[in-house]
């Protein structure tokens, strides 16, 4: 990480002039305030060298000019590699021929473990998202949660944390047994009643689940039990007023049917989950009791109005919320305190839910009870996601107007497993996210997930055809490969040997140059961003990342010959290649998306 190295040896010299008196009134090492703010910025002017520091933030306590303050630093800067030169508070970083070659090495060598790092010393992390009702099929915001969660669940594990995924099953409460209702209605449709859906709301239209997809739940349920529902019928003709035998059995059947469909999705979109957690097991296990208990023996709770309230605003919380209404029945709330009680019962030092941006005002209320019952409420963290919009045509689709692409198997159908995780990822997750559905299915260079997928794609042809035997046109004979398979395995080993990269920078080509160049440090970067991307549970900063790395790669292949030019440099730049092919193949990886060999 050289960045990370330049900064630390910026640091240190900033530290060894303080102490040789050189910085005026900054007597002893800084505080991390000040050290915060100073930071490492590529620049703008490739002229000025790579990298550059602002010394400027100094200049407050030290009592100096920021010229001065760069112009002392400098002089306790000494690192094999690196130069350094001073224009105004700027202390500029121009990286070595060495250094790159030892990125490039470091790249080949670690292979599929590149970026790979332990920034979570094996924290014991529960990751909680899509937490969908089994009420229906997932829709597309859901998707955006799918496809963030399961990147942030890659990203942490390649970080070194220690990541369970977990799906919430919301399958207690009134909710089922309104399904249970519309499922007994779709079945008396397809046996020929004539029965309808309520339609008005004084009618309890809003206690039904009218959609289509219940249907085919109907059909298939009928397969097998079409004279056990004639029967329910005979003895309950009343269609909207089911006796409770046949809610429990149609609500059972209904829940398994749609929660089968969610696995079956998500696992075709590349989401795997290491528990589903059934809402109704914290109720038969007695779990919400315990969670109950725990809060009087810790008296958090009080009476009043004949309900059961928490003291929640005694944790920051806006006002004090009801647990037990005064029927008796729980809140939505209790369900949810004792299950993230649970979670930590079970071991979790950090608890991270993905939930939609309508969930803002639930944030506090579930840290207060998390502090109640005894733990560090900071081990909650909750990332808020904003909505997903539909763009056809170069038009906002309404969604609920139209029929297709309603649901997130619609979409995924309409522009496949790749382009919507990468879409779905590539915007952070606190901003509302334009789909462009047609932009997702082009093979255009505007479609991300294509330009990124193209670059890999290339790097792949390029390896491909430097083994391949070749045709002169000329001639009519056939040549032989550039350089054979055996070879290149040689070239591209484990124990590589970083002095065949010498050669990368045998041209004149100022454009050659500066093109390997930028390549190398954009590839050299990726350490940094998984670290970084890990840490603040933001997956779409490797997107961004694989987009930078994809034009950087185009541009130098725009001007670098990697085939059909002297042997030397032609093996160091088929190294180049090959490290870009696995970093991005590795960024790739992180996201979800494959990797194409061509395309």
């Amino acid at each position: 990480m050289i960045r990370e190295k330049i900064f630390e040896y910026t640091i240190k010299a900033i530290n060894d002039a303080i102490v040789s008196g050189k910085l005026g009134e900054l007597k002893t090492e800084l505080s991390t305030e000040i050290k915060a703010n100073l930071s490492l910025e590529k620049t703008r002017n490739p002229e000025f060298g790579d990298y550059a520091v602002n010394i400027s933030p100094l200049a407050r306590n030290a009592r100096m000019a920021p010229p001065k303050i760069a112009e002392a630093v400098i002089g306790f800067i000494d690192v094999d590699g690196i130069e350094t030169t001073q224009i105004g508070g700027f202390i500029n970083f121009r990286i070595g021929k060495s250094l790159l070659n030892e990125s490039i090495k470091s790249i080949i060598e670690k292979n599929i473990d590149y970026g790979r790092n332990n920034i979570g010393n094996s924290e014991k992390v529960l990751l909680e998202y899509v937490s969908a009702n089994p009420t229906g099929p997932l829709h597309i915001g859901h998707g955006r949660w799918a496809a963030v969660g399961s990147s942030i669940s890659n990203l942490m594990k390649f970080s070194g944390y220690d990541v369970d995924q977990e799906f919430y099953i919301n399958d207690a409460g009134n909710q089922i047994k309104n399904l249970g209702k519309s499922l007994w209605i779709r079945v008396l449709q397809v046996l020929g009643y004539d029965v309808k859906f309520p339609e008005k709301e004084e009618e309890g239209s809003k206690n039904y689940y009218p959609g289509e997809y219940l249907v085919d739940a109907a059909n298939e349920y009928l397969k097998q039990n079409r004279d056990k529902a004639e029967e329910f019928y005979k003895n309950n003709p009343d269609p909207l007023n089911p006796s409770e035998e046949i809610v429990k059995e149609m609500s059972d059947y209904t829940k398994a049917v749609m929660l089968e469909e969610q696995k079956v999705l998500l696992d075709k979109f590349r989401v795997n989950f290491d528990t589903w957690y059934s809402e109704t097991t914290l109720y038969k296990e007695g779990k919400v009791e315990v969670a109950l208990k725990k809060l009087e023996s810790q008296n958090e709770l009080y009476k009043k109005d004949d309900a059961t309230w928490f003291k929640s605003t005694k944790y920051g919380d806006d006002q004090d919320r009801v647990i037990i209404k005064s029927d008796g029945s729980y809140t939505y709330m209790t369900a949810d305190v004792a299950y993230h009680y649970d979670k930590l019962q079970r071991g979790y030092q950090r608890l991270i839910n993905i939930w939609g941006a309508d969930h803002h005002g639930y944030v506090a209320r579930m840290k207060a009870s998390i502090e109640a019952l005894g733990y560090d409420p900071n081990s909650l963290e909750v990332l808020l996601g904003q909505l997903v919009n539909l763009i056809i045509g170069g038009e906002q689709m309404r969604m609920g107007k139209r029929k297709k692409m309603l649901t997130l198997a619609d979409l995924i159908d309409e522009v496949g497993v790749d382009a919507t995780r990468f879409w779905m990822i590539m915007r952070s997750i606190d901003t509302t996210l334009d789909f462009d559905v047609d932009l997702a299915k082009s093979c255009s260079d505007e479609n991300p997930v294509y330009y990124v997928q193209y670059a890999h794609a290339r790097a792949s042809s390029i390896l491909r055809m430097a083994i391949s035997d070749r045709f002169d046109q000329d001639t009519g004979n056939t040549l032989p490969p550039f350089i054979t398979s055996d070879e290149l395995n040689d070239l591209i080993k484990f124990d590589f040997d970083s002095n065949i990269l010498k050669a990368l920078w045998n041209t004149t080509d100022e454009k050659e140059l500066e093109s390997t160049k930028a390549l190398i440090i954009k590839l050299e970067t990726f350490e940094d961003m998984v670290v970084n991307s890990a840490k603040q549970r933001t997956p779409y900063q490797i997107a961004r990342y694989m987009q930078e790395l994809s034009g950087d790669f185009h541009y130098f292949y725009t001007f670098s010959r990697v085939l059909n030019i002297e042997d030397s440099l032609m093996k160091a730049r088929l190294c180049l290649v090959f490290a870009t092919k696995q970093v991005l193949a590795n960024a790739l990886r992180l996201l979800g998306v494959s990797a194409p060999e061509s395309m």
